[in-house]
């Protein structure tokens, strides 16, 4: 029996941010020393993003027709620096719709309606309520009140694989399950103001949207093209707990980004992978990009040729760094090549994601395509 991922859809606020114009803004903070200055400057132009998206509309520049729940930016251009309280219920009032969208759009594209599904998997690590996420996508898609719900939290930018993980042994106990992962991040939430490099790296690349993936092994489900899920891994760093870390403060929750992260990543991933593929050989790599460091050392550290991490620049630089649905936007991509050299028609796919400890998730994926015969599923 084989588990497959059948369609992939994406959603992201509609407010889009330039890069320049968010670099311009935290270097103008009153009373910013010109190293910090150059730091913010250096943090964002390093960071090889181009563009990303916020449910704040006023980190724009401009006065939306609706604001925010939260103050933001005062008229001086001063940014603000509401309660950790007030951020979450600003998560509570805009995560739900950027779940329901992504997972509509998920649905759609794999043909099915929504009283097909049995189980719903939410992943998030900015914001929390209950009964949460996973309960208002029952409400908000009408899913059968019957529906199995789980809900991965606080995991980090690595949590989306092991939400398809999650989905994959569901599936394993039950051929029939048709279940949903979602995962949406409001990373903008927790914007700060600081002196501090690990916030400013925070800052330069943090963004917010959502993914969802329909996850099933029945076969007459799938359509033109679906993304095997072959086998996953996890992987424990010798080193890294306090490299990178997600705590709850009193303005916002606060991340542990160090420089020293893309530098563990690059000292371990060899071995990392070494223990996940073994002598298998892939044809394409889909990698989260934590930052463009982080891209960097693992193309170097596993020799890789340089546009094999092509379309993980491409998500980074158009969409910054969305946490864990981010690897999902990545996967789209594959799942959805043409063959026609403007995405990836590539076969079999290694998958890695970083999280928190610091944590490397693996999962090997086989693009498969209706017209394309393959082995026979073992009995």
């Amino acid at each position: 029996m084989v588990t497959s991922v059948l369609s992939i859809g994406t959603a992201v606020p509609p407010t889009r941010l330039a890069q320049q114009d968010v670099r311009d803004l935290f270097i103008a903070q009153p009373g910013a020393s010109r190293l910090t200055q150059r730091l913010i400057g250096a943090a964002f132009d390093a960071s090889g993003i181009e563009s990303r998206h916020t449910v704040l509309a006023e980190f724009s520049g401009e006065v939306p027709e609706t604001p925010s729940g939260i103050p933001v930016v005062d008229e001086s251009g001063r940014i603000l620096s509401p309660s950790t309280g007030a951020r979450n219920d600003e998560y509570i009032r805009q995560a739900p719709p950027l779940f329901a969208a992504a997972a509509d759009a998920a649905i759609r594209g794999a043909g099915i309606t929504p009283d097909q599904l049995t189980h719903v998997v939410t992943v998030s690590c900015t914001g929390m309520f209950a009964p949460g996420p996973d309960y208002r996508l029952v409400r908000d898609l009408g899913l059968p009140v019957t529906v199995e719900r789980y809900h991965l939290g606080f995991v980090g930018c690595a949590a989306a694989l092991p939400g398809l993980r999650t989905a994959a042994r569901i599936c394993a106990g039950d051929p029939d399950a048709v279940v949903l992962v979602v995962c949406a991040e409001l990373c903008t939430l927790h914007f700060r103001v600081s002196e501090d490099p690990q916030q400013i790296v925070s800052s330069s690349v943090f963004a917010d949207g959502a993914a969802a993936a329909i996850v099933s092994a029945d076969p007459s489900l799938r359509g033109a093209q679906w993304l095997e899920l072959e086998r996953f891994a996890t992987a424990v760093t010798d080193d890294g707990e306090h490299d990178m870390a997600w705590t709850v403060g009193d303005e916002g929750f606060e991340m542990v980004l160090s420089a020293e992260v893309p530098r563990i990543i690059g000292r371990e991933i060899r071995g990392a992978v070494a223990r996940f593929l073994g002598d298998d050989e892939v044809d394409a790599w889909a990698v989260h990009p934590g930052g463009r460091s982080v891209l960097d050392r693992v193309e170097s550290g596993l020799e890789l040729p340089a546009s094999t991490l092509e379309v993980s620049r491409r998500i980074l630089r158009d969409y910054g760094n969305m946490s864990s649905a981010t690897i999902l936007f990545i996967l789209r991509e594959f799942l959805n090549g043409t063959g026609d050299g403007t995405t990836p028609d590539a076969r079999r796919i290694a998958t890695l994601a970083f999280g928190p400890g610091l944590t490397v998730e693996s999962a090997l994926v086989t693009r498969r395509t209706a017209e394309a015969p393959h082995a026979p599923e073992a009995p």
